[in-house]
């Protein structure tokens, strides 16, 4: 137990390595620091709200959210990491200044829900998930793997830094690094997409099973992290 924690400790502490070394080299020593969401996550995002609210209330959000040169144009369906934080962010406020704090939310996790079956499609095979393998696991094996895989997922693609925590009862998914609220106020947690994300990752994991999963903390509230605590055990 202790040579694996040694060894994911040794994994993270060279994703953020990484990622820092990626951020520098974009803007150079000194300068504040870039982060970038893999291109292809972007576009999975919007293809998803395009899901959620069709193609013209994405465009209506990518015009307020002053990401006009996205319209009609969305970024190419590769692994670089050219999507801006500061971009990413600014199309999950626009759901808010739309369609207001109560609705942001709701279309958000719907949102979130939505980028799932991309994520799936699009990384599933390189992170080798099986559903057949998936169906065999028990419950907490499940939940633990399928956020791993989550966390992998974003940490390997992106200079989102994810790291996963648990204790008797709970998972606690911290998004060290969040694109989501970066650069964002807010005195309630407002990470709605990755929260839809969690929860129909966890559906399909556990095969439909309704998991509790809810964001005590938030970097846009002050907090270390945006905090996801999962319950072990289903609602249902």
């Amino acid at each position: 137990m202790d040579e694996e924690k040694a060894t994911h400790e040794e994994q993270h502490g060279q994703e953020e390595q990484h990622t820092h070394e990626h951020a520098e080299h974009e803007h150079g020593e000194g300068a504040q620091p870039r982060y970038y969401y893999g291109n292809k996550m972007a576009r999975i995002y919007l293809q998803a709200l395009e899901d959620v609210l069709g193609k013209n209330g994405v465009n209506a959000l990518l015009n307020l959210a002053k990401l006009k040169h996205l319209i009609n144009n969305y970024p190419p369906n590769n692994f670089e990491r050219e999507f801006p934080f500061e971009d990413f962010a600014a199309l999950n406020q626009a759901l808010d200044d739309v369609y207001g704090p109560r609705g942001g939310r709701g279309l958000g996790i719907r949102g979130g829900r939505a980028t799932f079956k991309y994520v799936l499609k699009e990384y599933g095979a390189m992170l080798g998930i099986s559903d057949l393998a998936m169906r065999l696991m028990p419950l907490g094996m499940k939940l633990r793997l399928g956020l791993g895989v989550m966390a992998e997922t974003f940490n390997r693609s992106s200079d989102q830094v994810v790291r996963l925590e648990e204790d008797n009862e709970h998972f606690y998914y911290h998004i060290v690094r969040c694109p989501v609220c970066w650069g964002r106020k807010s005195q309630t947690p407002i990470c709605y997409v990755a929260l839809g994300l969690l929860q129909e990752s966890l559906a399909w994991v556990t095969g439909g099973k309704n998991m509790s999963v809810v964001e005590t903390t938030c970097i846009a509230k002050g907090d270390p992290t945006c905090c996801f605590v999962i319950d072990k055990k289903p609602l249902d």
